[in-house]
């Protein structure tokens, strides 16, 4: 037979064991009486600042965990009887404390809500945010976070702050709907993730999956003090994004209060920056293509202004430093700051703002001006080369603008072809101008070469030479800016050749009579001392004012116009002799008609006896 001390231990456990069973039956009855009636819907507005009604008939599961499975639920302002929840979902399932039950209490750490619904609205600075709580524990708590910070905003006592344990939020399939007029509209769809924030006074963090604008994205945020952020202090942050047409990260300080305040290390890398801009839906409208752009550095500021600090950027491939700030005013992005890069490609960059042909626009398209009231910019480039099309530059300094209507891109120095380069881009789309403007300046030049590498077909002289342009016109279709730009264009040489024609042999050709072709004349070089052109443009034609080429015995000269949209020639010629040649011929005049690619000439007529 047992001991009388082995049956006192066998009725103490048999005891325990009649007790236990006993709680763990009457927790059901507990739960579903003082519990899910009473006191989770209590408790729930307590913490949300809002109102909660249960409209499906909850039900408490005891085994394997203690939980409460409540069934269409919704979140209402207070006093709003009409309006729709701020927040509902289908289902919330809530991990209980059974001791706490016991007492009539409700505890619970981790919560899983399916199909939440939340609807947000416009606020006057742009945030869309749901209708605020009223009185809740999170916002008394928040309150006394920010009487703490108030108090010292430096280095606020973290060890007074709000301890109570708030734990785990899991949600799935959610969305955000943005109410405006009476209308809903769905901004943000499959929203999945999990917030866990142990106790208020630690650290928290959030993970979530969505789709935002069509396009599937990952966001990932921890921060050291939420409180004391929600609070208007100081928390260190660490956030990443993560989305096909968008990469970021920024690790560093981060204030909430009034304009807010940032300072740690960003990073944004686009496969494609005409994508990323679509995808913000900002009044930025894209044009070309550009390919990829990243940006690294410190970013400093507030949400009214910011720099990013030694930033390393690549653009289009091209990879630069320097510094950038943004700011917005008047609901107009504005990016100003000094860059530096070792190759750069204007037409790219130009292409970031306004299509141009080719990439994605037609030469019948009408010039996109749009970004000219989209963004404020002022930057100045620098770079060791660049392209503009085929032309490669060196040692360039140029300068972007865009304003109020006005954009100017610029080239302040560049070296290109032995000499130097200065040239720039305007289009003004104010009422009381609407045009664009050319101005260029190449000095000293390898003439024959820049040609070469335009890929002009025309005879350009060896040599030396200075090219001068001045046009404006009125914005148009592409096609039609030659027709529509007026101004002057000038060209002067030194000492140089001119190869391809023989002059003797035109002259003696021109003079048997007859319309010729003039590639019918043998090939050879005209060297000359000095050359100047001069023509004034207007509605696609090129009207000679000065053509003149000093020969070492001889002085050519054309009068005429040039059909420069047609590629078209009418022109007049006379060759005469110098003052200092002998024997003296008299002047010979001659026409020369046709296309630049094929003309002709007409016989040689003396206009004046020998002397």
């Amino acid at each position: 037979m047992p001991s009388r001390t082995a049956r006192r231990t066998i009725w103490i456990i048999a005891g325990v064991a009649i007790l236990l069973f006993a709680m763990v039956s009457a927790i059901p009855f507990v739960a579903s009486t003082q519990i899910v009636r009473n006191r989770i819907s209590h408790e729930l507005s307590e913490w949300s600042g809002y109102r909660v009604v249960l409209r499906g008939a909850p039900r408490i599961q005891v085994w394997p965990a203690f939980e409460a499975h409540l069934q269409d639920v919704a979140f209402l302002e207070w006093g709003a009887t009409d309006a729709p929840p701020i927040l509902q979902a289908d289902r919330i399932e809530i991990d209980l404390s059974a001791i706490a039950a016991l007492r009539g209490d409700i505890a619970f750490s981790d919560i899983s809500v399916l199909r939440p619904v939340l609807r947000v609205r416009s606020s006057p600075d742009g945030m869309m945010l749901p209708a605020a709580p009223g009185g809740s524990r999170m916002v008394r708590a928040i309150d006394t976070a920010r009487a703490l910070v108030d108090a010292n905003p430096a280095q606020p006592d973290v060890s007074l702050m709000p301890s109570d344990t708030f734990g785990t939020i899991e949600f799935a399939d959610g969305r955000v709907l943005l109410v405006e007029a009476g209308e809903e509209r769905e901004i943000i769809s499959s929203i999945t993730g999990r917030a866990a924030w142990p106790a208020l006074n630690r650290s928290g963090t959030l993970v979530a999956n969505a789709v935002w604008r069509g396009e599937p994205l990952t966001v990932d945020i921890s921060a050291q003090q939420p409180l004391a952020l929600f609070g208007g202090g100081n928390s260190r942050i660490t956030a990443s994004l993560t989305s096909a047409p968008l990469t970021g990260s920024f690790e560093g300080l981060t204030t909430l209060s009034k304009s807010g305040f940032v300072d740690g290390t960003v990073k944004l890398t686009s496969p494609s920056l005409r994508r990323a801009l679509e995808w913000s839906k900002t009044d930025i409208q894209p044009g070309a293509a550009v390919g990829s752009a990243s940006i690294s550095g410190r970013l400093i500021g507030d949400s009214l202004r910011m720099k990013i600090e030694d930033a390393q950027l690549a653009f289009g491939g091209h990879p630069g430093n320097g510094l950038l700030e943004f700011s917005l005013a008047n609901g107009i992005p504005a990016v100003s700051g000094t860059l530096a890069f070792q190759s750069f490609d204007a037409y790219s960059f130009i292409s970031a703002f306004t299509r141009l042909p080719g990439d994605g626009a037609r030469w019948s398209d009408e010039m996109d001006v749009a970004f000219t009231r989209q963004v404020n910019l002022d930057l100045r480039l620098s770079a060791a080369s660049a392209v503009v099309g085929p032309l490669t530059m060196t040692d360039v300094a140029a300068t972007a603008q865009v304003k109020d209507g006005l954009a100017a891109f610029d080239i302040s120095d560049a070296t290109v072809f032995g000499g130097t380069l200065q040239t720039g881009f305007r289009v003004d789309t104010r009422s009381d101008h609407n045009g664009t403007e050319l101005r260029m300046l190449a000095s000293d030049i390898d003439m024959q070469g820049a040609a070469g590498a335009m890929g002009s077909k025309l005879p350009m002289p060896k040599g030396k030479g200075t090219l001068s342009i001045a046009l404006k016109g009125p914005k148009s279709r592409w096609d039609q800016l030659a027709q529509t730009l007026s101004g002057t264009i000038s060209l002067k040489f030194g000492p140089g050749s001119l190869q391809g024609l023989d002059l003797a042999a035109f002259v003696a050709r021109a003079e048997k009579g007859g319309f010729f072709a003039l590639n019918e004349v043998p090939t050879g070089v005209i060297p000359f001392e000095s050359a100047e052109f001069r023509a004034a443009v207007s509605e696609g034609m090129a009207r000679l004012e000065l053509a003149k080429a000093t020969l070492p015995e001889k002085t050519v000269s054309f009068t005429g116009i040039i059909p420069y949209v047609g590629h078209g020639l009418a022109l007049s010629g006379l060759i005469s002799s110098r003052e200092s040649a002998a024997p003296k011929q008299a002047p010979a005049s001659f026409f020369v008609g046709g296309s630049w690619d094929a003309p002709f000439v007409s016989p040689i007529m003396r206009t004046m006896p020998i002397e």
